[in-house]
């Protein structure tokens, strides 16, 4: 005897033919669910609890025939078709017509959307706040070393020592700078980044953060080793030259109306340019790197959020082709091309740049101070600096201006020599990130906080020493 096989019943299909009983259950359903809005706005609870109670048949039948793989069948359908019918039409019948529907229901859509923006909006906001929040346990490790270099003056004694070594201006060495206010960060920057090096004794870190974190920078890389790596300190508060009267953006910065444009309440302004990153002049010293190194011809520079993942010497002995600097080009297809960060409306941008002007990455980028000074693209900055006063020609940060600046003097590089986007990015793929040089945590999603992205995050992880006391107390606790 042949045996009949029974295919399983689609029931998206079955829906979606024309003839089939599951599609007008949907349909009535779909129509019953808006008359159950509008009963309620009329007070007409009976009746709203009626349709929902058919509804709920609805979907029972309509589970039960998904679950067994078979179409519904007319008995199974017609006593619900019957009574979602007569229930239509006793809501029909107390003049909820079509077109009440339709207004109805547009303003109820209306009203889900602008709660859908008011949540983004508001999502945004609250993450803003995250990403800006300093995390407790960095607090506490900050704490505990600024406590170490003020009780310990042999640290004192060891850091004027080290001060005038003739290693931080020897060119034959390989050199690498970074402005952060965030010790663990910087930490992580240079254990990956000699962890890394094949000849880790050659290379020369230049740090350079603020007043509040000097102490525990100079206690944190005194007090550790890094495989024979030279590391310095600086306090951006000694730099006396960086005043109101050199620098427009020290003036700027200090500026109250300025203040007021980002953090007060000033709608035109995104919660992203609410970080207060962006009016750090630690953020801005990236536009200085000749004058604060004025004996040095290259120099890598690198952000805090950045894993660096192999050896960085060859960047040095990179052909940069008279230009100042090597930088990693992020337009691919039609994304972040000039257009995207400056204002082409105002002529004097539209006038002197190409709209279509591939940009590129801050993060990680090799300068040759030679060609800079030459060029001297301190000056430029200055200008566009001056020239955006009033915050028409780009909001905020230090990538549009940097984009002025080295407009004409940057040299593309390999693509894997920096990948970013770990900071926003959920879907980079591991392939790209495992050939990467280095990795950009860039984004609000940073690796030293809660809402980092989980599947990156170790990659961070890695580099920072758990068994070290302040870091089991501050950190893993």
């Amino acid at each position: 005897m042949e045996r009949v096989v029974h295919e399983k019943l689609n029931l998206t299909e079955e829906i979606l033919s024309a003839t089939s009983l599951s599609r007008q259950l949907a349909e009535q359903m779909t129509l019953a669910k808006a008359y159950v809005v509008i009963a309620k706005e009329h007070n007409n609870f009976h009746l709203a609890w009626e349709l929902s109670s058919m509804i709920r048949s609805c979907q029972l039948l309509l589970s039960k025939a998904a679950m067994r793989g078979k179409p519904i069948t007319l008995e199974e359908a017609e006593p619900i078709i019957s009574r979602l019918s007569s229930l239509i039409y006793k809501a029909e019948d107390a003049h909820y017509d079509i077109a009440t529907t339709i207004v109805t229901m547009k303003s109820h859509i209306q009203a889900l959307e602008e709660r859908a923006n008011a949540a983004t909006v508001q999502s945004t906001v609250f993450g803003q706040l995250v990403a800006e929040a300093f995390p407790k346990s960095l607090h506490c490790l900050l704490l505990k070393l600024s406590a170490d270099w003020l009780k310990r003056p042999p640290l004192q004694d060891l850091a004027n020592e080290r001060r005038n070594s003739p290693r931080l201006v020897d060119n034959n060495l390989y050199h690498f700078c970074i402005f952060s206010d965030n010790v663990l960060a910087t930490s992580v920057v240079i254990n990956s980044t000699i962890s890394n090096a094949d000849h880790s004794k050659q290379i020369v870190f230049h740090i350079i953060t603020n007043g509040v974190s000097y102490g525990a920078m100079q206690a944190w890389f005194l007090s550790n080793d890094f495989k024979g790596a030279t590391i310095e300190v600086q306090n951006i508060e000694e730099f006396s030259w960086l005043n109101v009267s050199y620098a427009p953006i020290v003036r700027q910065l200090l500026d109250v109306d300025s203040r007021t444009y980002y953090f007060g309440e000033n709608p035109d302004v995104e919660p992203k340019l609410r970080n207060p990153k962006y009016i750090s002049l630690l953020n801005h010293l990236r536009f200085y790197i000749p004058e604060i190194y004025p004996q040095l011809e290259k120099i890598v520079f690198l952000d805090d959020d950045v894993v660096v993942q192999k050896d960085l010497t060859p960047l040095f002995s990179l052909d940069l082709h008279g230009n100042v600097n090597g930088a990693v080009e992020t337009c691919l297809e039609a994304y972040h091309r000039y257009y995207k960060y400056l204002n082409f409306s105002n002529p004097i941008i539209s006038s002197k740049f190409d709209p279509q002007a591939c940009g590129w990455a801050f993060g990680m980028n090799v300068f040759d101070l030679i060609a800079w000074r030459k060029a001297n693209v301190t000056a430029r900055y200055h200008y566009w600096q001056e020239q955006n006063s009033a915050k028409t020609l780009w909001k905020l940060g230090t990538l549009p201006v940097g984009l002025l600046a080295f407009y004409g003097l940057t040299e593309p590089l390999d693509r894997r020599w920096h990948v970013l986007g770990l900071g926003y990015d959920l879907n980079i793929d591991n392939r790209l990130i495992e050939s990467a040089a280095v990795i950009h945590f860039n984004g609000n999603m940073k690796p030293w906080l809660k809402l980092a992205i989980g599947r990156y995050k170790p990659l961070w992880e890695r580099y920072i020493n758990l068994s070290h006391p302040y870091l089991q107390e501050c950190v893993t606790s």
